[in-house]
């Protein structure tokens, strides 16, 4: 069952990390511009989780622990008017709740993507949350 969920994790770190590399490459051809310096960050947010994929597939200790960071780095969900951030790669399982009365509470899911959203400033509706599939596999590096 180990090994099945780390090539699970692996794969998807893998090819989310590919197909983030190519959009942050595109997002960097227009060179000058502010969102270069974000499509860097991006791109070196990427190229980490899919080396830590790579190394995670070739049953590697340092795949695990460079895994174990890359979900840490998918873990939170952040969008206020000051800050927003968020960072997935392969799929998500998002959990989160908006900041305004009511609270209200929302779940959004999607498999074979990749997203990153670094930005000061943001929605003026503020809203927290968490990635579980990336606690998830974060739980199962962690306790192998």
């Amino acid at each position: 069952m180990r090994n099945f969920l780390f090539r699970v994790i692996g794969i998807l770190e893998v090819a989310g990390g590919f197909f983030g590399m190519v959009a942050m490459l595109r997002r960097l051809l227009p060179f000058g511009s502010h969102d270069s310096i974000v499509a860097v960050i991006g791109f070196a947010f990427y190229a980490f989780t899919m080396v830590a994929g790579a190394l995670l597939l070739e049953n590697s200790e340092r795949g695990v622990t460079f895994s174990q960071w890359s979900q840490l780095l998918q873990l939170p969900l952040i969008a206020t008017p000051i800050l927003s951030y968020g960072f997935h790669c392969g799929a998500f399982v998002n959990v989160y709740a908006s900041l305004h009365l009511p609270v209200a509470l929302g779940l959004d899911w999607h498999v074979g993507s990749e997203g990153f959203l670094l930005a000061v400033g943001g929605p003026s509706l503020s809203r927290l949350g968490i990635n579980l599939l990336a606690l998830l596999s974060w739980l199962a590096l962690r306790f192998r």
